[in-house]
C-alpha cells in the first residue's frame, strides 16, 4: 500500500507564493512519475505539473513560468514552488505518485488566493 501525504497549503494574497510538499511511503516500488493535479469548484481535475524519475518536467501552459515541480528521489517526495499567484489559482491541489503498476492520490490540499 502506498501513503500520500500532503502539506502547504493555505491562503496566500495575490502575487504571493506558496511551497507544497507530497511524501510518498510505503510500498512505492519503482517510482514512473510523480506531479499534481488541481480542481477548482464546479471545475474538472486539470494537470498542472509532473515529474518523472528521470526528472523530466511537465507544466500546464496556465502555470508556466511562475510554478516549479522538483522531486527528491531519496524521500519519494515531490515539491510544488508556486510565485506569482493569481486569484485563478485557487483550488484543491491533488499530489500522485505512479509506478508501473499502480497511481495513488493524496487527499488534497486547498490553496486560495485572495486579497
Amino acid at each position: 500500500q502506498v501513503r500520500i501525504v500532503e502539506s502547504g497549503g493555505g491562503l496566500v494574497q495575490p502575487g504571493g507564493s506558496l511551497k507544497l510538499s507530497c511524501a510518498a511511503s510505503g510500498r512505492i516500488g519503482s517510482v514512473v512519475a510523480m506531479g499534481w493535479y488541481r480542481q477548482a469548484p464546479g471545475k474538472q481535475r486539470e494537470l498542472v505539473a509532473t515529474i518523472t524519475s528521470t526528472s523530466r518536467t511537465n507544466y500546464a501552459d496556465s502555470v508556466k513560468g511562475r510554478f516549479t515541480i522538483s522531486r527528491d528521489a531519496a524521500k519519494n517526495t515531490v515539491y510544488l514552488q508556486m510565485n506569482s499567484l493569481k486569484p485563478e489559482d485557487t483550488a484543491a491541489y491533488y499530489c500522485y505518485v505512479g509506478g508501473f503498476t499502480y497511481t495513488t492520490w493524496g487527499q488534497g490540499t486547498q490553496v486560495t488566493v485572495s486579497s
